[in-house]
């Protein structure tokens, strides 16, 4: 099996040490995840925080292994409450990190529900401070073809290559 990899998160992910750091110096201004075009509700609560470490295999038997940090979101209103500050947010995943051991670099994924709805896995983009709150996209998660997406990576490699400034050895440009 692989070593653990945290290396290949993908360009529109955040690991939770970036999450973290981001937050240091807002850590009074209000944190807001926005999910399928809309803010998560003022009373929303962290349920639940897991750290996983994974071996699979790939569909072209490729052996992979990794960790990842779930963070499970309540979407609910719930009185009076406004969005949770920064500095709580840090607070209880410092919290979880006196039981559990988080990897800052680990893969981040949000589990995000209403209670009614099912729950839906998504990535976070990098968080943006904007009238003073922090904002925090989360896209869903899709699946994908691991080999398939080396390949490519390695193809858009290769034309970045060939593509560049012309050299007398790189016949590829015109």
């Amino acid at each position: 099996m692989n070593a653990i990899d945290n290396g290949k998160i993908q360009e529109d992910d955040i690991s939770l040490g970036l999450l973290l750091n981001t937050l240091d110096g807002e850590r009074d201004a209000p944190l807001v995840f926005y999910y399928d075009g809309r803010p998560v509700k003022p009373g929303y609560h962290i349920t639940e925080v897991k750290a996983g470490q994974f071996s699979a295999l790939d569909c072209g038997a490729n052996p992979e292994a990794w960790t990842e940090i779930f963070i499970q979101l309540w979407d609910i209103e719930e009185g009076d409450r406004t969005h949770m500050p920064a500095g709580k947010f840090q607070s209880i995943i410092r919290k979880v990190t006196d039981h559990v051991q988080l990897d800052g670099s680990a893969k981040l994924t949000f589990e995000v529900s209403d209670g009614v709805r099912p729950m839906q896995l998504y990535c976070a983009a990098m968080p943006i401070l904007s009238a003073g709150t922090v904002h925090v996209s989360l896209s869903p998660r899709p699946a994908s073809c691991k080999p398939r997406d080396r390949w490519l990576a390695e193809e858009n490699s290769k034309a970045a290559a060939c593509c560049g400034p012309r050299t007398a050895t790189c016949g590829c440009c015109a």
